[in-house]
């Protein structure tokens, strides 16, 4: 996933630390740096960002007011040369709070840190779903509809699956079992970690399935069920 990214500062050189930070990283999109909070809202009236970088001490509006007042808030990261202002920032809910000059290790730390909560609360998620022959996840902020028949095979990742169809894949927070029953019976679970379309199936084994080249194992406690489920 690609995190757009908006830098709000009034110090050019800080800009350009901010901007050179973000390059270095492949999934954060810079959308813009503005030098002032002004030109930020109309920004934020344009585009969908996730992140913003904001500068607390600027002329004419400072940061945290123009935050406190935005109707709808990315997840922020506070940028300042003043110790004195962290505690309202973090009232703010903030990602982060970066004392002015920012190093790449303490810049790359909040980062981290972003990543962690958006996977929690912003990740693609199950939003909806449907005995029928489709599931709404939740994806960029949007709901997108995903056909049971496009679905080639679910695998777990701790945490998370990954939805696999025939034209790209969705990373969710949800546990392989719990969403299993969401599914309809055409789907067949091979492995703890695995749950197989099986009408995409095209070879098998006592070991494995074949969904054209890629191989799904089967799992001890599973052979007997899908032995029996593939010879009907």
């Amino acid at each position: 996933m690609v995190y757009k990214c908006l830098i709000v500062d009034d110090e050019e050189l800080a800009r350009r630390l901010l901007i050179n930070h973000l390059s270095q990283l492949e999934n954060f999109e810079l959308v813009a740096a503005c030098e002032s909070a002004i030109e930020a809202n109309k920004i934020l009236k344009e585009h969908a960002v996730d992140l913003l970088f904001l500068d607390i001490e600027m002329p004419v509006l400072k940061g945290v007011d123009f935050f406190r007042n935005l109707l709808q808030k990315p997840k922020v990261i506070f940028t300042t040369a003043y110790r004195d202002y962290a505690i309202e920032g973090f009232e703010l809910d903030a990602v982060d709070y970066l004392l002015k000059p920012i190093s790449f290790a303490r810049f790359f730390k909040s980062i981290e840190k972003f990543e962690s909560l958006h996977h929690v609360v912003a990740k693609s998620q199950v939003v909806s779903s449907s005995k029928d022959d489709f599931i709404f996840v939740r994806k960029d902020r949007k709901q997108v509809k995903v056909s049971f028949e496009d679905i080639t095979y679910i695998q777990s990742l701790k945490d998370y699956i990954s939805i696999h169809t025939d034209t790209e894949n969705h990373t969710i927070k949800h546990s392989i079992t719990t969403f299993h029953e969401l599914l309809d019976d055409r789907f067949i679970r091979t492995h703890r970690s695995y749950i197989v379309n099986s009408n995409k199936i095209t070879a098998y084994t006592s070991q494995d399935v074949e969904l054209n080249a890629v191989e799904i194992p089967i799992g001890e406690n599973y052979r007997k069920q899908i032995a029996a489920r593939l010879k009907n």
